[in-house]
């Protein structure tokens, strides 16, 4: 087996996110998460569309749900 994949088994998988594209440029879309965070993705979007992201590129779109938050 391949020693590389066997690394890369070990580290947990990589979270997929939801957040807002904020603006793009040349393939790279900025995109605002709802906590407030910003990160950058390769992908195709448009400005003010919401997408899942997963490790620096975007999955696709997302739908347009209302953040609620509460407490437990």
């Amino acid at each position: 087996m391949n020693l590389f994949k066997q690394f890369l088994d070990l580290l947990p998988p990589r979270p997929l996110e939801v957040g807002t594209v904020q603006s793009t440029h040349n393939g790279i879309a900025t995109i605002e998460l709802p906590g407030g965070g910003v990160l950058q993705a390769r992908g195709e979007a448009t400005q003010g569309q919401r997408v899942f992201v997963r490790d620096g590129l975007i999955e696709g779109p997302a739908p347009e749900l209302e953040w609620i938050e509460g407490e437990v």
